[in-house]
């Protein structure tokens, strides 16, 4: 039975990076449509803002991402705490503007352990009781970088993201099943620090030129296409990647 209701009443979310701004963004976006929100993030400090500012409706759960033993004990007190989780949002990542020369490995291992292992790592903890419920919903926060090479983005990052976009549509096959619809969401220069400080003023006004829309992507924005993508009316969407570049790049 298809539900016509706009909000995810009842509902139990993980948001990881939920301390950066688009993360937070998610949280509000979620919180403001009914759902309880596991908060994961490694900066505590920035959690616990979170958690003062939004209440008993947002959690806040300290992990490591790229360490599964920490995702392990993570999910078991989310579980513990909130129940069943019906909604996860992948979103936590890190960039990095090095090319392939400038890349030591130790970069190379850090940048995909935090930006791919940990979406599989949680993947794994949540498709259980998605599947027990024969409901759910896997959305991954994958990059236009994916698709470029990375325009200003470096080779892991660029690496990581084409890996996620994979690993997305890898779950979405398997799932489709089950009731667990798994998407991507491909976000070009929203306006978090990683455009505000890692690039300098050159570089952001070089971009603007080649963004149609002419502006930077605010993180509502990016939180509305979560919020779609996590709505029981998308249920027929699975395996799909959506842009929100501004035009910069259309496919």
């Amino acid at each position: 039975m298809i539900t016509t209701h706009a909000t995810h009443d009842n509902k139990v979310a993980i948001v990881t990076g939920a301390a950066g701004p688009m993360g937070a963004a998610v949280v509000e976006k979620l919180i403001h449509e009914g759902c309880t929100i596991a908060m994961v993030d490694i900066n505590h400090d920035g959690l616990r803002t979170l958690a003062d500012k939004f209440g008993e409706k947002a959690a806040p759960f300290v992990a490591d991402i790229k360490n599964v033993d920490s995702v392990n004990e993570s999910y078991t007190e989310i579980e513990r705490k909130l129940g069943g989780v019906d909604i996860l949002v992948n979103n936590a990542g890190i960039l990095s503007n090095h090319k392939v020369l400038e890349t030591s490995a130790e970069e190379w291992k850090n940048v995909l352990s935090i930006n791919l292992d940990g979406a599989l790592f949680f993947s794994q903890k949540v498709i259980p009781y998605m599947k027990s419920k024969r409901w759910g919903r896997i959305i991954n926060t994958c990059s236009l970088a994916s698709k470029t090479g990375g325009i200003t983005a470096g080779t892991a990052y660029s690496t990581s993201k084409g890996a996620l976009t994979s690993l997305t549509f890898s779950l979405a096959r398997e799932l489709a099943g089950d009731g667990i619809t798994v998407n991507g969401i491909s976000p070009a220069y929203v306006k978090t620090p990683m455009i505000t400080e890692q690039l300098n003023e050159e570089q952001r006004m070089e971009l603007l030129k080649q963004i149609p829309v002419g502006r930077f992507c605010e993180t509502e924005e990016f939180a509305h296409v979560v919020s779609f993508l996590a709505h029981p009316l998308s249920g027929f969407i699975t395996g799909e990647i959506i842009d929100i570049n501004g035009g910069l790049l259309f496919d």
